[in-house]
């Protein structure tokens, strides 16, 4: 049997040049594989014709501790480690692939979950109380759930930079790969290229043979652990396969011991529309639904657009009441403004979430900016022998996460 400490998390990037990470802090990874089979029957025959097989659609989903650093965001986005403000219109086309490598109580390496290419479609962030812990929550989907095992039990992504061969060869022998059994004459899942001149990653097509690619730039050709590919100076090659071992000297997993364990509730600040703090909140829940809209076309299976209509955010506020500082704030009025109507209600407000390494607040660890917002609904609650609470929900559409204080 596979416990949950001998399952090892990592993502794949796909677009550009950022290398895989593992997904530190996990506290729940589950998948949910709808196989959209539809019976064929006709009129004048009693029982089925056949079953017709469309794209199996899959959703993982991602309950991770915040832990105060962008790596995650950064990797979801497709981006540098560099980059420290991410806004959530940069997901409409970065693709991740996710692995789970497991190993078995007795110590044996078993296999490996690989889901390919899925896009984020919702991201939340949850404080459920005052003593909670704070959490984010992942939604990703794809199409694909494949599980390597036997003599291609590890999921191998090697990634080579390019000096500008036309073709150029590149060795792939740590560890070699093994023949795909689905494919005949093929050991290669998929082949990316990023091309550095215009930023742009293309999967590549295969071409039998183990001679040069002769049908142009988007093709390659793989033969006895040399792969060629047409690629110009600083390109980025990325090669998906299967081994029987993993790459030497690294390991799938490595424990965090330098980030936070968890940042906890009494971490955070809440403050609306710019320095309003909000006091005596009892919980703050997040939700950033992304509108995707990936783009499939007659005459192939895949997804061959990621796209994103709309970005939609949730903010809902909970809190004992005991001062007016959100209803000031949207009625757009001074403290202690004699009249607070809700049909005077203001839009546009922002809603920042700051969370620091300690209760203390010296050190911003991560922050989350929510604009454009408009109140959306009130929820009163007068309960026998408790406090009087109150509610408060906000709708936008833009947003961002960053480790800059002074971004927010």
């Amino acid at each position: 049997m596979i416990h949950a400490t001998d399952y090892k998390p990592r993502s794949y990037p796909w677009k550009g040049t950022m290398v895989a990470v593992q997904i530190d802090r996990l506290q729940d990874m589950s998948a949910s594989v709808t196989l959209n089979r539809t019976k064929i029957e006709e009129i004048g025959r009693d029982g089925l014709v056949d079953w017709r097989e469309g794209n199996p659609s899959v959703t993982v989903t991602l309950r991770q501790l915040e832990y105060g650093t962008l790596e995650f965001f950064q990797n979801l986005a497709n981006t540098s480690t560099s980059d420290t403000k991410i806004e959530f219109k940069e997901f409409e086309t970065p693709r991740v692939d996710i692995a789970g490598f497991e190993t078995d109580e007795n110590s044996t390496f078993k296999s490996t979950i690989w889901y390919p290419s899925l896009r984020l479609s919702s991201f939340s962030l949850n404080i459920g109380d005052p003593d909670a812990l704070v959490e984010r929550t992942f939604n990703l989907i794809g199409e694909d759930e494949i599980t390597l095992q036997g003599s291609n039990k590890y999921l191998i992504v090697d990634q080579q930079s390019a000096s500008g061969g036309t073709p150029e060869s590149f060795t792939l022998d740590d560890p070699t790969p093994v023949a795909d059994p689905d494919n005949s004459g093929q050991s290669l899942f998929k082949v990316l290229r990023y091309n550095d001149s215009d930023s742009t990653t293309t999967e590549l097509k295969f071409e039998a043979g183990s001679g040069d690619p002769a049908l142009g730039t988007d093709y390659y050709t793989y033969s006895a652990g040399i792969l060629k590919v047409h690629t110009i100076a600083s390109d980025v090659i990325k090669s998906y396969y299967s081994a029987g071992s993993y790459v030497g000297g690294e390991s799938t997993f490595t424990n965090n011991d330098t980030d936070a364990a968890g940042l906890l509730a009494e971490n955070c600040s809440i403050f609306l529309q710019g320095t309003n703090y909000v006091y005596r909140l009892q919980s703050v829940s997040v939700d950033v639904t992304l509108d995707r809209f990936d783009v499939r076309e007659i005459g192939d299976r895949d997804i061959v657009l990621p796209g994103m209509r709309d970005v939609t955010t949730r903010v809902t506020l909970g809190r004992i009441l005991d001062q007016w500082t959100i209803e000031e704030v949207l009625r757009g009025e001074v403290s202690d403004y004699g009249k607070l109507d809700i049909r005077k209600f203001q839009d546009e407000k922002s809603l920042i979430v700051k969370v620091f390494s300690d209760d203390k607040k010296n050190m911003f660890r991560i922050g989350y900016k929510f604009t454009d917002l408009a109140p959306i609904g009130l929820d009163d609650g007068t309960p026998v022998n408790e406090y009087v609470t109150r509610g408060v929900t906000l709708e936008g559409e833009e947003g961002f996460v960053t480790d800059d204080e002074n971004e927010l």
